[in-house]
Protein backbone atom coordinates (compact mmCIF):
# COMPACT_ATOMS: atom_id res chain seq x y z
CA UNK A 1 0.00 0.00 0.00
CA UNK A 2 1.32 3.19 -0.81
CA UNK A 3 0.48 6.65 0.67
CA UNK A 4 0.59 9.77 -1.56
CA UNK A 5 -0.70 12.85 -0.24
CA UNK A 6 -4.18 12.15 1.04
CA UNK A 7 -4.35 8.39 -1.02
CA UNK A 8 -3.49 5.46 -0.42
CA UNK A 9 -3.33 3.27 -3.44
CA UNK A 10 -3.31 -0.35 -3.52
CA UNK A 11 -0.47 -2.79 -4.42
CA UNK A 12 -2.53 -3.85 -7.10
CA UNK A 13 -2.09 -1.13 -9.54
CA UNK A 14 1.57 -2.32 -9.62
CA UNK A 15 1.37 -5.97 -9.54
CA UNK A 16 -1.73 -6.39 -11.92
CA UNK A 17 -1.64 -6.14 -15.67
CA UNK A 18 -4.41 -4.56 -18.17
CA UNK A 19 -5.03 -3.03 -21.10
CA UNK A 20 -8.75 -3.24 -22.88
CA UNK A 21 -9.16 -5.23 -25.36
CA UNK A 22 -12.36 -3.86 -26.75
CA UNK A 23 -12.15 -6.23 -29.87
CA UNK A 24 -13.08 -8.71 -27.10
CA UNK A 25 -14.90 -7.04 -24.76
CA UNK A 26 -16.98 -5.35 -26.67
CA UNK A 27 -17.43 -2.50 -24.57
CA UNK A 28 -18.99 -4.49 -21.89
CA UNK A 29 -18.10 -2.19 -19.17
CA UNK A 30 -20.43 0.76 -20.60
CA UNK A 31 -23.60 -2.36 -20.09
CA UNK A 32 -23.36 -4.65 -17.37
CA UNK A 33 -23.35 -3.90 -13.84
CA UNK A 34 -26.27 -2.56 -11.69
CA UNK A 35 -25.99 1.21 -11.69
CA UNK A 36 -24.16 4.06 -13.96
CA UNK A 37 -20.89 5.59 -13.94
CA UNK A 38 -19.87 7.34 -10.70
CA UNK A 39 -20.06 11.21 -10.92
CA UNK A 40 -18.67 13.83 -9.15
CA UNK A 41 -20.79 16.62 -8.37
CA UNK A 42 -18.77 18.77 -11.18
CA UNK A 43 -19.41 16.72 -13.55
CA UNK A 44 -23.38 16.56 -12.74
CA UNK A 45 -23.32 20.57 -12.82
CA UNK A 46 -21.40 19.84 -16.24
CA UNK A 47 -23.71 17.36 -17.68
CA UNK A 48 -26.63 19.51 -16.67
CA UNK A 49 -24.60 22.93 -18.40
CA UNK A 50 -23.95 20.51 -21.78
CA UNK A 51 -26.65 18.18 -22.33
CA UNK A 52 -27.66 20.14 -25.50
CA UNK A 53 -24.17 19.68 -26.96
CA UNK A 54 -24.11 16.06 -25.81
CA UNK A 55 -27.19 15.11 -27.24
CA UNK A 56 -26.70 14.98 -30.64
CA UNK A 57 -24.12 12.14 -30.22
CA UNK A 58 -26.54 9.66 -28.63
CA UNK A 59 -28.62 7.24 -29.84
CA UNK A 60 -32.38 7.52 -28.85
CA UNK A 61 -33.16 4.77 -26.12
CA UNK A 62 -30.27 7.02 -24.53
CA UNK A 63 -32.10 10.28 -24.58
CA UNK A 64 -35.14 8.93 -23.60
CA UNK A 65 -34.08 7.75 -20.89
CA UNK A 66 -31.57 10.86 -19.95
CA UNK A 67 -35.27 12.57 -20.79
CA UNK A 68 -36.93 10.73 -18.36
CA UNK A 69 -34.35 10.36 -15.72
CA UNK A 70 -32.36 13.66 -15.53
CA UNK A 71 -28.85 14.04 -16.85
CA UNK A 72 -27.82 12.54 -13.95
CA UNK A 73 -29.69 10.38 -10.68
CA UNK A 74 -29.20 9.31 -7.56
CA UNK A 75 -27.91 5.79 -6.82
CA UNK A 76 -29.36 3.08 -3.61
CA UNK A 77 -26.51 4.36 -2.02
CA UNK A 78 -27.04 8.08 -2.09
CA UNK A 79 -24.28 9.48 -4.84
CA UNK A 80 -24.42 10.45 -8.15
CA UNK A 81 -24.22 8.61 -11.63
CA UNK A 82 -25.43 8.39 -15.23
CA UNK A 83 -28.84 6.83 -15.69
CA UNK A 84 -29.84 3.65 -17.27
CA UNK A 85 -31.61 2.38 -20.01
CA UNK A 86 -33.81 0.27 -18.37
CA UNK A 87 -31.76 -1.04 -16.02
CA UNK A 88 -28.80 -1.86 -18.58
CA UNK A 89 -26.71 0.13 -20.54
CA UNK A 90 -25.73 3.60 -19.80
CA UNK A 91 -27.90 6.24 -21.08
CA UNK A 92 -24.65 7.86 -22.73
CA UNK A 93 -23.31 4.75 -24.17
CA UNK A 94 -23.32 4.51 -28.01
CA UNK A 95 -23.18 1.17 -30.48
CA UNK A 96 -20.95 1.16 -33.31
CA UNK A 97 -22.46 -0.79 -36.27
CA UNK A 98 -20.35 -3.78 -34.86
CA UNK A 99 -22.21 -3.56 -31.55
CA UNK A 100 -19.47 -2.33 -29.83
CA UNK A 101 -20.25 0.33 -27.38
CA UNK A 102 -18.60 3.41 -26.35
CA UNK A 103 -19.15 6.95 -24.70
CA UNK A 104 -21.27 9.46 -26.43
CA UNK A 105 -19.81 12.08 -23.98
CA UNK A 106 -15.96 11.19 -25.35
CA UNK A 107 -17.63 11.04 -28.97
CA UNK A 108 -18.91 15.02 -28.71
CA UNK A 109 -15.26 15.58 -26.97
CA UNK A 110 -13.55 14.10 -29.93
CA UNK A 111 -15.58 16.23 -32.03
CA UNK A 112 -15.05 19.16 -30.28
CA UNK A 113 -18.57 20.12 -29.24
CA UNK A 114 -17.11 19.89 -25.37
CA UNK A 115 -14.29 20.58 -23.56
CA UNK A 116 -14.76 17.12 -21.40
CA UNK A 117 -13.92 13.81 -22.44
CA UNK A 118 -15.90 11.53 -20.07
CA UNK A 119 -16.62 11.12 -16.53
CA UNK A 120 -13.68 10.55 -14.35
CA UNK A 121 -14.84 7.22 -13.32
CA UNK A 122 -14.97 5.84 -16.30
CA UNK A 123 -11.56 7.17 -17.58
CA UNK A 124 -10.12 5.61 -14.72
CA UNK A 125 -11.56 2.33 -14.92
CA UNK A 126 -9.96 -0.64 -13.78
CA UNK A 127 -9.22 1.79 -10.74
CA UNK A 128 -11.97 2.74 -8.13
CA UNK A 129 -11.59 6.08 -6.01
CA UNK A 130 -13.71 5.56 -2.82
CA UNK A 131 -13.95 9.21 -1.02
CA UNK A 132 -13.55 9.07 2.70
CA UNK A 133 -13.38 12.05 4.88
CA UNK A 134 -9.87 12.46 5.40
CA UNK A 135 -8.05 10.33 2.46
CA UNK A 136 -9.26 8.73 -0.77
CA UNK A 137 -8.92 5.27 -1.10
CA UNK A 138 -7.09 4.57 -4.82
CA UNK A 139 -7.76 0.78 -5.44
CA UNK A 140 -7.80 -2.02 -8.60
CA UNK A 141 -11.92 -3.05 -9.70
CA UNK A 142 -11.22 -6.81 -10.98
CA UNK A 143 -14.41 -8.09 -12.79
CA UNK A 144 -14.94 -11.04 -15.07
CA UNK A 145 -16.12 -9.40 -17.97
CA UNK A 146 -12.33 -7.69 -18.28
CA UNK A 147 -10.67 -10.71 -18.05
CA UNK A 148 -9.35 -10.36 -21.98
CA UNK A 149 -7.96 -7.27 -20.94
CA UNK A 150 -6.18 -8.98 -18.09
CA UNK A 151 -4.64 -11.43 -20.46
CA UNK A 152 -3.68 -8.97 -22.86
CA UNK A 153 -1.80 -6.69 -20.13
CA UNK A 154 0.10 -9.41 -19.39
CA UNK A 155 0.86 -9.97 -22.83
CA UNK A 156 2.31 -5.99 -23.37
CA UNK A 157 3.53 -6.35 -19.66
CA UNK A 158 1.38 -3.31 -19.17
CA UNK A 159 0.39 -2.76 -15.16
CA UNK A 160 -3.05 -0.87 -14.44
CA UNK A 161 -0.92 2.45 -13.42
CA UNK A 162 0.79 2.60 -16.57
CA UNK A 163 -2.63 1.71 -18.48
CA UNK A 164 -4.78 4.24 -16.30
CA UNK A 165 -1.68 7.14 -16.30
CA UNK A 166 -3.78 9.86 -18.32
CA UNK A 167 -6.60 9.56 -16.65
CA UNK A 168 -5.03 9.49 -13.08
CA UNK A 169 -2.98 12.64 -13.74
CA UNK A 170 -6.50 14.19 -14.38
CA UNK A 171 -7.41 13.27 -11.22
CA UNK A 172 -4.93 13.98 -9.06
CA UNK A 173 -2.22 15.83 -11.36
CA UNK A 174 1.54 15.15 -12.74
CA UNK A 175 3.14 15.47 -8.83
CA UNK A 176 0.91 13.10 -7.51
CA UNK A 177 1.49 10.45 -10.33
CA UNK A 178 5.68 11.22 -10.53
CA UNK A 179 5.56 9.88 -7.13
CA UNK A 180 3.13 6.71 -8.09
CA UNK A 181 5.93 6.35 -10.68
CA UNK A 182 9.17 6.50 -8.61
CA UNK A 183 7.14 4.15 -6.30
CA UNK A 184 6.58 1.42 -8.81
CA UNK A 185 10.15 1.55 -9.93
CA UNK A 186 11.51 1.13 -6.51
CA UNK A 187 9.00 -1.76 -6.24
CA UNK A 188 9.84 -3.31 -9.32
Amino acid sequence: MLSIENTLVSDDLFSEDFVCNISKCKGECCVAGEAGAPLEKEETLFLEKNYSKIKPFLNKKGIKSIEEQGVYVKGVDGDFETPLVKGKECAYTVFSETGIASCGIEKAHNQGAIDFQKPISCHLYPVRVTEYENMVAVNYHSWSICSDACSYGKIFKIPVYQFVKTALVRKFGKAWYQALEEYAQKTS
